[in-house]
């Protein structure tokens, strides 16, 4: 492949290209993670696929990393890099609902706000997470979490189809019907075979939810996890949310002498018929005694963009992730020891529940292997301040530790953090020989390596 120029780049792209030299540099190489602080030589601002391609050309001709970047929420920070190439995709954040057939069409650098935007006007939604700002592709590419699953399915489950930029600089359409393969693997195998400019997916009829956020004394910790854990036997499936453990933060319906004490958290979304919505979310009040409650009836946007003021972008992050298939006594007495040390209030720990729909799809019916894990559970460690980052990241680690005894040996890629690479194979499986005959066709060379990388 000839190498071309930075002007040369800068011709054959719409978007804006920076380098050190330019006005907005600093701001173009920013990430989500205050942690991660990278120079790139260029940074690409695409505007379509067109900018992706000549991006990627210019990468692979001059032999250079190459980051890709969606809702820049890469927790290791593979959305930048030093002395490489940034193809940003922020600015492609358009989002297409067709009613009639109940489809979606966003762009690749779209985030789950712009996305729940869009298909909430026509009181629609699929599973996307729990932070609006995630990114669509980048959620998506990992499988793809949140307070919809348990009855729709994963973020993946409800791809239709992907338009994908490969190493060769091919644009391709991967879905059941052309690029099976790669389809295939594009459902929970991460960013490792091209850059995905867009995603088309099913929808569904969700519009008001009824849930919210209820917190339990730390002293009833135990019994919240357990409760939650055999509720979900019978639970219907249109019954989301998760359990887990925050630091109260300043808001209004927390009693004013409990801000910054630490709780044991249920988050409930039920997502079936609003009338049911009062009935279904009383049972987690049946755990223990609530000290403090923000439930009702509100639109599922509004739920999924609930935490994003306790995780905005330029904080630290450390995070690390583990599957449960059971949570036994042992492992809820693990996060007992662990949990009241939280280190700010930015920092959490959740247990998204992962069953009901998402049990129906085989393990091998896409890259996301953990079809009998009844929890992804994250380590959240999030603060302000640099200073915190050695006790912070001992606190991510330890918890870690004393959980994964109690755990599957993989988690979600979405979770894991820079220092996981070891771990690549245990996270996908019988599925994980199949993912490396798919990178060594479309990305031989490893291109696409920064990420949670299946090496060729």
């Amino acid at each position: 492949m000839a190498e071309y120029t930075i002007e040369q780049l800068r011709e054959r792209t719409r978007g804006p290209v920076y380098t050190e030299s330019d006005d907005g540099y600093d701001e173009a190489r920013k990430v989500y993670n205050a942690m991660i602080d990278k120079h790139p030589r260029v940074v690409v601002r695409c505007l379509n696929a067109g900018d992706v391609m000549a991006t990627v050309a210019y990468a692979a001709a001059h032999d250079l990393d190459l980051a890709v970047r969606g809702g820049s929420h890469s927790v290791p920070g593979f959305g930048t890099c030093d002395d490489g190439v940034v193809a940003d995709l922020g600015a492609m954040n358009n989002v297409r609902v067709d009613p009639i057939t109940q489809t979606a069409r966003a762009g690749g650098g779209a985030t789950w706000g712009d996305f729940n935007a869009a298909t909430h006007a026509f009181g629609l939604a699929t599973t996307g997470g729990i932070i609006s700002t995630t990114g669509v592709g980048g959620l998506t590419l990992g499988g793809g979490i949140g307070y919809l699953d348990r009855g729709l399915g994963l973020s993946c489950d409800n791809l239709i189809s992907a338009d994908v930029v490969t190493a060769d600089g091919r644009f391709l359409i991967a879905s059941e019907k052309e690029h099976e393969d790669l389809f295939w693997a594009l459902r929970g195998g991460g960013g490792n075979f091209g850059v995905v400019t867009a995603l088309e997916f099913r929808l569904a009829a969700v519009d008001q939810i009824y849930g919210g956020p209820m917190l339990f004394e730390m002293s009833d910790a135990g019994a919240v996890l357990a409760g939650f854990r055999d509720l979900l036997h019978d639970a219907p499936e249109e019954l989301g949310g998760f359990p887990g453990f925050q630091i109260a933060p300043p808001l209004p319906f927390i009693p004013e002498d409990r801000h910054g004490d630490t709780f044991a958290l249920v988050v409930g979304c039920w997502a079936g018929e609003l009338s049911e919505g009062e009935k279904q979310i009383a049972r987690f009040r049946e755990f223990a005694p609530v000290v403090a409650e923000h439930v009702g009836a509100m639109p599922y946007p509004a739920l999924n963009s609930a935490f994003d003021a306790l995780v905005p972008p330029g904080i630290q992050h450390y995070w690390k992730a583990a599957f449960v298939k059971e949570l036994t006594d042992d492992a809820i007495q693990a996060h007992l020891e662990h949990a009241p040390g939280l280190p700010a209030v930015n920092s959490t720990v959740h247990l998204y529940p992962i069953d009901g729909a998402c049990h129906r799809v085989p393990a091998d019916a896409t890259a996301f292997a953990y079809r009998d894990a009844t929890f992804a559970t994250v380590i959240a460690g999030m603060w302000p301040d640099p200073a915190q980052n050695e006790a912070g990241v001992d606190w991510v680690r330890n918890y870690y530790d004393a959980i994964a005894p109690h755990s599957e040996s993989g988690g979600y890629v979405n979770f894991m953090a820079g220092d996981d690479q070891g771990r690549i194979q245990d996270n996908y499986k019988d599925n994980y020989s199949r993912l490396v005959d798919v990178k060594r066709k479309y990305d031989p060379d490893n291109l696409f390596h920064l990420n949670q990388n299946i090496a060729p």
